[in-house]
């Protein structure tokens, strides 16, 4: 099992999950952007509860996970950064940098190709947004998101480590984007210059579709800028802008049930609103 800093994988995955979770949850209580328009009770149920059936999901089905393959490329010298002589900071920067150039460009496909989009409007029908909407992913699109990463760790050629720490920035950094966290203005302006910001993001979960097709970085906010697809703020405004799919209204859409099964059985394709 790998280690960073010498603490196990698992403790500083579990770890690292819970503070930011926590930090954020108190963040979104004690100084809110936006009022809340359903209980947390029903949401948190919800999204709490696909993020546990993904974890079970991927433990079932995926015995080799990109920590493994990383492992596997590294004792046979698989992928680019095993063929080159770096130094081990220097290697994990650029491991971490590519990994997060190619998980942009996955959530921009899963807009576009329509049978992905089905699967991800599942993140997108959250009527709110807040930090366990970061949580919330069909469980058939994380097994996607594995697939693609243990890929890429076979083409890049991560260390075991980087990949341990490049999924655990990213996802502190999604809740962290998630949130409904008020953020002072001057401190917004500048931390988006590096990373994504809770009111960057939240663009991305407009029911505006041009708003909608932007600002789709989790973490480094550089590839919305280089690769044009980002928009500085909401044309309603943060707290007027609405959030989630105009095809499915209403509470329905924060129900487990519905979450799980609406890819395969809702009777409208869950398209982006038009314009």
């Amino acid at each position: 099992m790998a280690e960073v800093f010498g603490i196990s994988e698992t403790v500083v995955r579990f770890g690292s999950f819970a503070a930011v979770f926590a930090v954020m949850a108190i963040a979104e209580a004690v100084r809110p952007r936006r009022e809340r328009h359903f209980p947390r009770s029903r949401r948190w149920v919800t999204n709490l509860g696909i993020v546990a059936l993904d974890s079970l999901f991927i433990r079932l089905l995926f015995p080799l996970v990109a920590v493994g393959a990383a492992e596997i490329a590294s004792a046979r010298s698989i992928g680019l950064l095993n063929q080159i002589d770096l130094p081990p900071l220097a290697e994990g920067l650029v491991a971490v940098v590519l990994l997060d150039m190619a998980i942009y460009w996955q959530h921009v496909i899963f807009h576009k190709v329509p049978v992905l989009w089905r699967l991800h409007m599942v993140h997108h029908a959250d009527p709110d947004f807040d930090v366990t909407t970061a949580l919330r992913f069909h469980p058939i699109e994380i097994g996607l998101s594995m697939l693609l990463k243990i890929a890429l760790v076979f083409l890049i050629g991560p260390s075991a480590v980087a990949v341990v720490v490049f999924e655990v920035v990213l996802n502190g950094m999604a809740m962290f984007n998630h949130a409904n966290a008020r953020l002072p203005a001057g401190l917004d302006r500048v931390l988006r210059l590096a990373v994504v910001t809770p009111d960057m993001h939240r663009v991305h979960h407009s029911t505006i579709q041009p708003e909608t097709d932007s600002n789709y970085g989790f973490n480094l906010s550089i590839w919305d800028r280089v690769f044009g697809s980002y928009v500085e703020q909401p044309r309603g405004g943060h707290e007027g802008m609405a959030i989630g799919l105009d095809d499915f209204p209403g509470e329905t859409p924060t129900g487990i049930g519905w979450a799980l099964a609406a890819p395969f059985t809702a009777s409208r394709t869950g398209s982006k609103p038009a314009q």
